[in-house]
């Protein structure tokens, strides 16, 4: 431990000490979050099954910064980049396409067996795995629908790949021991006003009660539903709108995921989290940052972000809550990318650990409005940077921006020969 950093911690403890909160047990909550860290980043959501299909489902990665991950093998040593940046221990999240084996087989056909470099990969590295079906990039999705099809034939073919992904997952979480959620996102929808809304919306709830009719050990896979406000060419109409997949989730049992980019672009999900708290078993939560649409930037250190921290903290949802990423960005080096946005989800939920809660609720309780504004405005200045620096360096992981020089030397060493 450097001394600059030492001392920095010690005086930021004693700060907060003044409160009552302890920066050592903070820090050992903190040590419990698993960030799901979604693989897509890595390649431009590519995969490996069908490179050569167009990305599709409203879809779109911008920008040509050289050294996208080419394969599995590629992807997951990026992967090993990013983590050894970032502290604690974290889960990685899949997407069906990016299925690592010589055979030739559809999405209607994955196993277990297609991901088992995976698995070993995951074992040796000590992470967990989530995974997702991939309702998009395909032949049977060219005209924008999939579970909620008006064709039976194409609808069985998305059944089945959403019923094979939950076996994955499945095994998955039996293999490494930390239970895989599996998460179904589609892309179905028009991009005009529809003449009937309640159809597709029949199909789609059919469809997933025949997917969730096979009954799962919750010990190894949970089952989420992620719903969208409206995307590139579903403008008009989103099949899985937000209440269908809170009334479905609701009644059947089933995780309720909520992307902070699926929403209204002035719409924060924050304030959403106590509310579904209190009627679901859990919540998956997908952080992102939109930008005038569903553009999935690299997650910053912004408003949103700390008003999510302060949800799970102080209504104590870290333990029912599965936080993921969901964002993918060609426009920089993607492996900074994946250590800005997790880095940075972490500081959110840091920052909200190091504010005096109860100080706050009891003030509030009281009708003491001017000292819970004070308390909140003034804790804004207080060094919650120096736990951070303390809590990565006690993980042998760089503070601040030095992580950034690892990651243009792995970029000199590594990726760009890849574009040579």
């Amino acid at each position: 431990m450097r001394k600059e950093t030492a001392q920095s911690y010690d005086y930021a403890k004693q700060l907060y000490a003044a409160h009552g909160i302890d920066t050592e047990k903070v820090l050992q909550e903190l040590e419990k979050v698993k960030i799901s860290i979604h693989c897509w980043q890595g390649d431009d959501v590519r995969g490996f099954l069908f490179r050569d299909k167009e990305l599709t489902g409203g879809i779109s990665v911008t920008g040509q910064y050289p050294g996208a991950a080419q394969t599995a093998v590629q992807l997951r040593q990026d992967l090993e980049k990013a983590l050894s940046l970032i502290p604690g221990k974290h889960k990685i999240n899949l997407h069906a396409i990016y299925a690592d084996t010589e055979e030739e087989v559809d999405l209607d056909s994955l196993e277990p067996k297609h991901f088992q470099n995976w698995v070993n990969w995951a074992k040796e590295q000590g992470l967990g795995l989530d995974f997702n079906p991939t309702c998009f990039s395909h032949k049977n999705s060219s005209d924008g629908f999939t579970l909620s099809h008006s064709d039976p034939k194409i609808r069985r073919f998305w059944i089945e790949h959403c019923q094979a992904a939950r076996r994955i997952g499945a095994h998955f979480g039996e293999q490494l021991g930390q239970t895989c959620v599996t998460n179904i996102w589609i892309p179905d929808g028009y991009k005009d006003v529809p003449a009937d809304r309640l159809a597709p919306r029949q199909r789609l709830k059919a469809s997933l009660d025949e997917i969730f009719k096979e009954e799962l050990d919750p010990q190894f896979n949970l089952d989420a539903v992620e719903s969208k406000l409206f995307g590139i060419g579903s403008e008009a109409y989103v099949v899985g709108s937000h209440e269908f997949y809170m009334g479905y989730g609701i009644l059947n049992n089933k995780l309720i995921c909520l992307d902070s980019g699926h929403f209204h672009p002035t719409e924060g999900i924050a304030g959403k989290l106590s509310s579904l708290s209190l009627f679901t078993e859990g919540i998956l939560l997908h952080v992102s940052r939109p930008m005038r649409w569903d553009s999935d930037h690299v997650v910053t250190m912004d408003d949103e972000l700390v008003e999510i921290g302060r949800e799970l903290v102080r209504g104590n949802l870290l333990d029912k809550t599965h936080v993921g990423l969901d964002f993918f960005d060609a426009s920089i080096n993607r492996i900074a990318a994946w250590v800005i946005g997790t880095r940075n989800t972490l500081k959110g939920i840091l920052r909200a650990m190091l504010e005096p809660i109860e100080l706050l609720k009891a003030a509030e309780h009281e009708g003491d409005y001017t000292t819970r504004l004070t308390l909140l405005e003034e804790f804004k200045a207080y060094p919650f940077g120096a736990v951070w620096d303390y809590y990565c360096e006690s993980h042998g992981v760089p503070v601040r921006e030095e992580w950034l020089t690892e990651v243009k030397s792995y970029e000199k060493n590594v990726l760009l020969p890849r574009n040579s």
